[in-house]
């Protein structure tokens, strides 16, 4: 195996090491929709929450039955309907929803113990009827109204899986019809959850589908991969109008639907204290430790914090650095540098650090009062689809005018062009300070470029 296939292959698994680091002991509540449960990778994703669970995560699953309780509220020819989300239906039906929500549970705690984990269905809902609203009475459905906490925490610190179905109890003891959705969003909060997961069927966020407000962050393959809260309002108030227009009911239709939906929500998770919430399509295989235990993971995530960032680099960072240039000094882009080095130069270099791991640096090697260099300009190819690259160089331009100087430039061999989409243009090497001159070496052919502030 080439050198270069062994440290992409080990950054990939330092960053597992690194996420298991990050996550372990953290909360995680996972909302499945009920599609997902009948689909032929249902076992491959209960498989999936156990080995994440076995990383130390404390795992809580919310199940949607909406499937399950429209089929048997059909077959007993009971009558019901959906406004705003929820369920209108008689008293008579509430003895079956209960069922096919506890049904629902059954067959994921079974799934569980397959893969020899133990999870337990608890009643730790109390709930309130919705009443009449409008003129409208909601009959079954029910409002959240208080989550037993300290009883699902000693659950987890048990080591089992909370089940929530969907069905709170009164104070009375009596059941209500409450919102999967809404009781996974409102339980992340209560338990002041790291993550909240929506695993759902065939909904995925892409340049496709939805208007995209500029810089974001995309994947190669078009997917939304992180929206931080202060971007959702621009990128509902973009899409809301031409998707809710929607007049046509189909399974793509009702998925773009969702998506805003989901979006929403989650914006309001993260206000209220969540870390991240995620929406996954749960018809791919292995998306829930993609989305874990990687940088970019395999959905769109929600976040209020710190997720990726500019800071100045350490001395201790200076291992990481290395391993983000090395492949572009193995094939000549950068040129060969050492840990003495970056230990002589560490003030003059900027890092991007991603959930605490260094995707890219760049430094600025200020000359004279009137010149500096941006160099060392390397991100790791894994992230280069977000923009790091002209961050970073922006950032230092921004460093470069506050400190007065008033050009900037850059020596380069194969990234010419790239510079010069950033406003970069030719200049002669003998207009670049005397003693960068002196470094240059003909034999390697860098050609200068230069912005004038």
């Amino acid at each position: 195996m080439h050198s270069s296939d062994i440290f992409t292959k080990a950054e990939s698994i330092r960053d597992v090491i690194r996420y298991i680091r990050l996550f372990k002991s953290a909360t995680l509540v996972i909302h499945i929709d009920d599609s997902i449960i009948d689909s032929p990778i249902f076992a491959s994703h209960i498989r999936d929450i156990c080995f994440v669970k076995e990383a130390g995560l404390r795992v809580i699953i919310v199940p949607a039955a909406r499937k399950r309780i429209n089929q048997i509220l059909d077959r007993e020819e009971i009558s019901w309907q959906i406004l705003n989300g929820c369920r209108i239906t008689k008293e008579e039906a509430m003895p079956l929803i209960k069922m096919a929500a506890f049904d629902v549970s059954n067959q994921i705690m079974t799934a569980f113990a397959a893969e020899k984990n133990t999870a337990v269905i608890g009643n730790w809902v109390r709930a309130r009827g919705k009443g009449i609203q409008n003129g409208i009475d909601f009959g079954t459905a029910g409002e959240i109204d208080k989550i037993q906490v300290e009883a699902v925490s000693t659950v987890l610190e048990s080591g089992f899986i909370p089940i929530f179905p969907c069905i709170g109890w009164s104070i009375a003891g009596k059941p209500y019809n409450i919102s999967s959705i809404q009781l996974a969003a409102a339980l992340s909060v209560k338990l002041k959850a790291d993550k909240l997961f929506f695993l759902t069927q065939n909904t995925s966020i892409t340049n496709k589908d939805f208007d995209i407000p500029p810089n974001t962050k995309i994947s190669q393959e078009g997917n939304v991969l992180a929206l931080n809260v202060d971007e959702i309002p621009e990128f509902l108030r973009m899409n809301e109008d031409k998707i809710n227009a929607l007049s046509d009911e189909s399974v793509h239709n009702t998925s773009l639907k969702q998506s805003l939906s989901l979006l929403r929500l989650g914006l309001t998770a993260c206000r209220a204290g969540v870390s991240r919430v995620h929406i996954l399509n749960g018809s791919y295989n292995g998306t829930i430790p993609c989305e874990l235990f990687s940088n970019f993971g395999s959905g769109t995530m929600i976040y209020e914090d710190n997720y990726g960032g500019i800071r100045n680099m350490t001395i201790e960072d200076i291992p990481d650095v290395l391993n983000v240039m090395r492949p572009f000094i193995e094939e000549g882009i950068l040129l060969p540098r050492t840990e003495f080095d970056l230990s002589e130069q560490y003030n003059d270099y900027i890092i991007y650090e991603l959930d605490g791991g260094i995707k890219a640096c760049a430094a600025l090697h200020v000359y004279n009062e009137r010149q500096a260099e941006i160099a060392a300009v390397a991100v790791d190819k894994r992230c280069s689809h977000i923009g790091v690259g002209p961050k970073l160089v922006h950032y230092l331009i921004e460093k470069a005018q506050k400190l007065n100087i008033s050009e900037v430039f850059v020596l380069t061999t194969r990234t010419a062009d790239w510079f010069e989409q950033l406003g970069f243009e030719p200049v002669p090497i003998e207009s670049l300070p005397e003693e960068r001159q002196k470094k240059w070496k003909p034999e390697r052919g860098s050609k200068a470029l230069s912005l004038k502030l």
